[in-house]
């Protein structure tokens, strides 16, 4: 109910909404720690109200106490509940986090007599950049579970297998250790495919001396984490090496610029130039970080354009790369936590190009 409380304060604080409507999947996890819920509607003083479909309708009423709990029925409609409680409840200007141009339609018609709607997303993406002690206390849960994962990928990657031989492996450890999922479809790229920043994961048996990059991800109470490592299946060429050392000293050079109020777009700078200096500058092809919660691409947004000033309490990810086509790739990553006193890795494990 806090993070209700936050959100009202942002939100009503000047008048110009009394409402506000969520549907997003991601921000009703937020607000209600549910996964069932199809919407939630805040107004100014009532008890907020969470709509659920029958199926969802037990569990709701036994971990949403503090909400108007609302079944949605198989013969009723969603919006047209929704928008008989907007007028039950005087709102006059509706915020929305996020909604479909059909289903803005249907309701902006339902309440056209009565109410006014916005969208108003980045209210509630600015409450989420900054996470609070239990979602960093779940974040710290999924990055160990990560970094367990991580540690496997280098027992088990070897010559031979297949890259999904090896994912299999590394999902199951995180598993077992504790995580409730992956935080999204396991990487393991080899070879040329390593050249590709989100290469997949296929039947390729890896070969001696490939380039192999590991992204992997687990989940904790709905919040994720993301981590890549770079691996030679076998001894490491000297321009892996070289390579790689370039990627890590990025990777540093980074870290180092990272601090509370500092802008998104100089860290990625930091990152680009000594890859850049290096000769590579044309093959570090997507943005040094992202955000990470709920969902695994959340702002705040590391990259050249970014507008984003950087704030304790974000969690993102540091992963500057360098991509040969047909040679291969390397990626290093791991997500961080910006404190007060400056950034700490939420993620950990070993620094290696091999196990060799």
């Amino acid at each position: 109910m806090d993070r209700v409380a936050s959100l009202r304060r942002v939100a009503f604080k000047d008048g110009e909404f009394d409402g506000f409507l969520i549907f997003n999947h991601a921000n009703l996890i937020y607000f209600t720690g549910f996964s069932g819920a199809a919407a939630l509607l805040i107004s100014k003083e009532s008890k907020p109200t969470i709509y659920v479909y029958n199926v969802n309708y037990q569990q709701a009423k036994a971990e949403g106490k503090q909400f108007i709990v609302t079944l949605v029925r198989r013969s009723s409609d969603l919006l047209t509940l929704i928008a008989e409680q907007v007028k039950a409840l005087k709102i006059k200007n509706l915020a929305l986090d996020a909604v479909s141009i059909e289903s803005w339609q249907v309701l902006a018609k339902k309440v056209r007599d009565t109410t006014k709607l916005k969208v108003q997303g980045s209210l509630v993406s600015a409450l989420r950049k900054v996470k609070d002690s239990q979602e960093i206390e779940f974040m710290r849960k999924a990055a160990a579970l990560t970094s367990e994962g991580m540690r496997v990928a280098y027992e088990t990657l070897a010559p031979g297998m297949k890259e999904y031989e090896v994912a299999a492996e590394i999902e199951y450890a995180m598993r077992k250790s504790g995580s409730y999922g992956t935080a999204f479809e396991t990487i393991v790229a080899s070879g040329p495919y390593s050249a590709f920043p989100h290469g997949g994961c296929s039947d390729r048996e890896i070969r001696k001396g490939d380039l192999v990059v590991v992204d992997i991800g687990a989940t904790y109470k709905h919040y994720r984490s993301d981590m890549t490592r770079t691996i030679v299946a076998g001894k490491p060429a000297d321009t892996q090496k070289r390579l790689y050392d370039v990627v890590k000293k990025a990777q540093d050079k980074a870290l180092e610029a990272v601090n509370p109020n500092v802008k998104a777009k100089v860290v990625d700078a930091a990152a680009r130039k000594v890859i850049k200096d290096a000769g590579y500058g044309q093959n570090f092809v997507h943005n040094l970080g992202h955000g990470v919660g709920l969902e695994v691409h959340e702002p705040p947004v590391l990259g050249p354009y970014s507008k984003e000033v950087l704030a304790a309490g974000n969690v993102f990810t540091v992963e500057p790369g360098i991509y040969l086509v047909d040679y291969g790739g390397i990626r290093i990553e791991d997500t961080v936590l910006l404190q007060k006193d400056g950034v700490q890795k939420l993620t950990n494990g070993p620094y290696l190009l091999s196990k060799e």
